[in-house]
């Protein structure tokens, strides 16, 4: 008898249109819904005019305004009235302004088990707390699927982890996924998707689950899966969508690629120090460093359970004068029920700034820290600079391990707080609010006009790749560079999202702030392991490509933005032996003879280095520099044509 399938096969093979469920191998998926937020959905709405698409073709497709939310000047209002009637135009739903982030505000509106959604942002993985296939990708591969293209990607391996035990006290979902990182770093989940089983699950909430989904992208992961149980008909029931649930779980005998298992019950108050997810200690061996900032909030956590118990935690005592306390709602929902149950006086009793539903600091926008000093968040990440301020000190922690440093003004094991652990009494049944989605016109609205502020530019003509190209290497980075490291967030930057010649001059910046001026014709880029980690931003590819950049060499990869290289234009390059890197320094040129023809018959590419370190470099007779690229035939044939834009347009 054969094996049964695990949830993430079932996904898998439901949706399959192309390809074998073979690890490593390419394969194609068709699309149900779509998750497209404002820092990446104005690029994909200007995807779509130049794809001439009609009307989105997909079963549900959201545009969701949560990421620029500040209207210092008329650049982001701007922006919201295009998306509005960009949803028009295409038709898609419209989130408004101060409705939510995306994550949870699908998770409470849209999404359902057993369906496949591609979004616009790497923490779409998140929805697969509900039994869904949710994966993020950069913008013009979530606009291919609006316009009824499948999803490709390489079949990833199935990493089963299962979960025993229950949290105990001072102890929830945030550290589970802390736990992960601690034990498999920021690379650990590569081409791999994480499926979570075990009896652990039974003190897992949908919400819970939602915490440890979200942050599978920090862990480098494809995306993560739980089945769709009780706890997510229960999610569902309080949300009154109980209509929605499937059941989907893993069949008799599955197996998993990899295994891993966690003890809940073994579990203790974890942290990730700056400046990386995968920099995770226990939270009492920091004990003791000063604290001025406090931030509960964003994507990783947030469920009206992780607001409501720091409210508890801190009802009736007020938090140190050093810190500066925030709370970023999720969801205007979930604002709205910490209203009617009281938590939210609790809240601004204890002296806490109430900010609008939305990503806010976690992108940089807003509630910057002040410089060096210790900020601890409950979002997920915190990359160099992503805080909004340069040398930033952000720790990531539980909501629990949050409130205890906001009372205490520093780094606090919440055990160590001297009272008991809060009961919360969560009602059965949410505020349910609708009335600020706005659903997609049922009329033909292909002669709606696009709304255009003076900040929104069309995106920019790619050239093919040319036979032979000279590349001058304009910045040589290390590992682990994010997208934040290549094209920051903030409220300096992300208003500009719309105008790639603009954005371009902050390219690099928070590592070479010379790069944008130097970089002005055809050149190259070297990284380290994990190059281009972190958020699915695609501006972090056309910005550079603007520039000129056509190759980038790296040990390897995140998968998010190999794609989006891939998908304009720019042909990513690994070291075959990557003792090379070390024989690359900046400034060098490498001349690419017969490029188009190596990549067409899948040969390895060669390049010559001219520098001057090029004759002791190369004096060992290895000859040229000999590069191996992971693209399939596809992905080759949109570098060579300048990108998948120009590629489609030739095909049509």
């Amino acid at each position: 008898m054969s094996s049964g399938r695990n949830v993430a096969q079932q996904l898998i093979a439901s949706h399959l249109v192309e390809g074998e469920m073979r690890p490593g191998t390419e394969i194609a998926l068709s699309v149900d819904q779509t998750l497209t937020q404002d820092a990446t959905g104005t690029l994909v709405m200007l995807e779509l005019e130049a794809l001439g698409l009609d009307r989105v073709k997909t079963e549900v497709s959201v545009q969701y305004v949560d990421h620029n939310l500040l209207q210092a000047d008329s650049k982001n209002q701007d922006d919201h009235l295009f998306l509005r009637s960009a949803c028009r135009r295409f038709g898609l739903w419209y989130s408004k302004p101060g409705n939510g982030v995306s994550h949870p505000v699908h998770m409470q509106r849209f999404g359902i088990p057993g369906k496949v959604m591609t979004g616009s942002d790497s923490h779409t993985c998140a929805a697969g707390s509900l039994g869904m296939l949710a994966i993020g990708t950069g913008g013009l591969d979530v606009a291919m699927t609006m316009a009824g293209e499948p999803l490709y990607l390489r079949m990833p391996e199935v990493w089963g982890v299962e979960l025993t035990g229950t949290p105990p006290d001072w102890v929830s979902a945030k550290d589970v996924v802390l736990e992960m990182l601690r034990r498999h770093g920021v690379k650990g989940g590569v081409n791999r998707i994480i499926e979570y089983h075990g009896d652990g699950l039974a003190s897992l909430t949908a919400m819970d689950r939602h915490v440890i989904a979200n942050m599978g992208a920090e862990l480098g992961a494809t995306t993560t899966v739980f089945p769709s149980d009780e706890a997510v008909l229960e999610f569902l029931r309080t949300e009154d969508r109980e209509r929605d649930y499937v059941e989907l779980r893993a069949e008799p005998g599955a197996s998993y690629d990899v295994t891993d298992s966690i003890d809940l019950s073994a579990l203790e108050p974890l942290i990730a120090a700056p400046s990386s997810p995968g920099n995770v200690v226990p939270v009492r061996e920091v004990a003791g460093e000063p604290v001025f900032q406090v931030v509960v909030g964003s994507s990783a956590n947030p469920g009206l359970r992780d607001f409501a118990i720091v409210a508890e935690i801190v009802k009736g005592r007020q938090s140190h004068d050093q810190v500066s306390f925030d709370i970023n709602p999720a969801s205007r929902q979930t604002l709205a029920d910490l209203t009617r149950n009281g938590w939210l006086f609790d809240l601004i009793a204890a002296g806490a700034r109430i900010h609008q539903s939305g990503c806010l600091g976690c992108i940089g926008m807003g509630q910057a820290p002040a410089t060096g000093r210790n900020s601890l968040r409950t979002v997920p990440r915190n990359f160099p600079g992503r805080s909004g301020t340069e040398e930033d000190s952000v720790w990531l922690c539980s909501p629990e391990t949050a409130a205890a440093a906001a009372l205490t003004g520093v780094i606090t094991d919440p055990r160590d707080l001297g009272v008991s652990y809060p009961r919360l009494d969560l009602p059965g049944h949410t505020y349910v609010g609708t009335t600020m989605l706005v659903p997609p016109p049922e009329q033909d609205t292909r002669d709606q006009e696009l709304v255009k502020g003076p900040n929104i530019a069309s995106l920019p003509e790619f050239d093919p790749l040319p036979d032979r190209l000279e590349a001058t290497v304009e910045l040589k980075a290390g590992d682990n560079i994010s997208t934040d490291e290549i094209l920051p967030a903030g409220a300096q930057v992300l208003p500009l999202r719309s105008n790639i010649p603009a954005i371009s001059r902050f390219v690099f910046r928070p590592i070479d702030a010379g790069y944008a001026d130097r970089a002005n014709g055809p050149h190259a880029v070297i990284g380290g392991e994990n190059y281009g980690q972190g958020s699915s931003r695609e501006h972090a590819v056309i910005a550079p490509r603007y520039l000129g950049l056509r190759v980038v060499i790296a040990k390897s990869f995140a998968r998010i933005h190999f794609q989006n290289l891939a998908n304009f234009g720019i042909l990513p390059l690994r070291f075959e032996d990557p003792a090379d890197y070390d024989r690359i320094d900046q400034g060098d040129v490498l001349t690419f003879d017969g490029l188009r023809g190596q990549l067409a018959h899948g040969k390895p590419v060669t390049a010559g280095r001219h520098g001057d370190r090029a004759e002791s470099a190369w004096a060992s007779g290895r000859g040229d520099l000999r590069l191996i690229h992971d693209l399939s035939e596809r992905q080759v044939a949109m570098v060579l044509a300048g990108g998948r834009i120009p590629l489609s347009a030739r095909a049509r």
